[in-house]
C-alpha cells in the first residue's frame, strides 16, 4: 500500500456489489490497465458478514477491509485487525448506555449484531431518530450517528465512521499522491464522499444521496453499481 499509485475506496452493497455484469467488466477494466488499482472496502457490514459477501460475489481481497461503518479496520494479506484505530475508539465509547436510552425510545429498533464497537437499530420515521439524538445529548455521551436507506439508525464512536477510517489509512501510508476514487450509494457513504477526493455517488443511489449538495469533486453516474465506479474511473482518470 506504501507504493500505491492508483487506489478505489468504495462501498460494496449497492456500490460494488449489485449487478454481476458490470462487476466484472470493471475488474477486467482494472485488470488490463498499467497500474495496479489497490482495493479499500468500506461497507456497513460486519467483518463476518464482509468476508462471507466477498467469497459469494468472488470479489478481490482487498488491501484494506473497513467495516461496521468505519469502526473496525482489517490490513494485509491475512485481515489482520488494526488494534491501534480500535483502541483509539474505545477511549469514549459507552455501548451499554447507549443500548440503555434507546430502549426507551419508542420504535427504535435494535439490529442484533455480533459486534460492539456500534450499536445499529431500525427507525423508518426520522422524528424517532430526532428523539434519539435528543436523548443521547442530553445524557451527554459522545457519539456519530448516522441515518441511513430511511431505516438505519448507525451509532458511532465519535471520531470514527467511512471517511474518518478511510483518512487514517491515507494517513497511514502516506498517499496523498494517489490517485484516488471514493465510491459509494447511500447516506452512511456521505462522509467519505464529501472529503474532497474525486468521488462517485453510483446511478443507483439513495434518495438521501442524491440530495447532496453538487461539487466539482463529486461525479454522479448515469450507470448503477460497478458500471457507475467504471463511468467515473474514466471521468477522473484516463491516463
Amino acid at each position: 500500500m506504501h507504493a500505491a499509485t492508483h487506489l478505489l475506496a468504495t462501498d460494496l452493497d449497492g456500490t460494488l456489489v449489485g449487478d454481476q455484469n458490470s462487476l466484472q467488466t470493471l475488474l477486467n477494466f482494472y485488470n488490463n490497465q498499467p497500474y495496479n488499482v489497490s482495493l479499500i472496502y468500506i461497507t456497513g457490514r460486519h467483518y463476518q458478514s464482509a468476508l462471507s459477501l466477498i467469497n459469494e460475489e468472488n470479489l478481490p481481497v482487498p488491501d484494506v477491509l473497513i467495516t461496521d461503518v468505519g469502526t473496525a479496520i482489517y490490513i494485509g494479506e491475512s485481515l489482520a485487525q488494526d488494534l491501534v484505530w480500535s483502541q483509539r475508539l474505545k477511549q469514549s465509547w459507552m455501548p451499554e448506555k447507549i443500548d440503555a436510552i434507546a430502549c426507551q425510545i419508542p420504535n427504535l429498533v435494535s439490529q442484533e449484531l455480533p459486534v460492539t464497537n456500534r450499536c445499529s437499530y431500525y427507525a423508518t420515521d426520522i422524528t424517532v431518530v430526532e428523539a434519539f439524538r435528543a436523548a443521547l445529548d442530553q445524557a451527554g455521551i459522545s457519539y456519530k450517528l448516522i441515518y441511513s436507506g430511511g431505516r438505519d439508525v448507525d451509532i458511532l464512536p465519535a471520531g470514527s465512521g467511512k471517511g474518518q477510517a478511510l483518512q487514517y489509512i491515507l494517513n497511514m501510508y502516506q498517499l496523498d499522491d494517489a490517485k484516488l476514487l471514493v465510491a459509494g450509494d447511500s447516506g452512511n457513504d456521505a462522509e467519505m464522499l464529501t472529503m474532497g477526493f474525486p468521488s462517485v455517488i453510483v446511478g443507483n443511489a439513495q434518495p438521501e444521496l442524491l440530495e447532496q449538495q453538487r461539487h466539482p469533486s463529486i461525479y454522479r453516474a448515469t450507470e448503477s453499481y460497478a458500471g457507475g465506479i467504471h463511468e467515473a474511473w474514466r471521468y477522473f482518470y484516463t491516463d
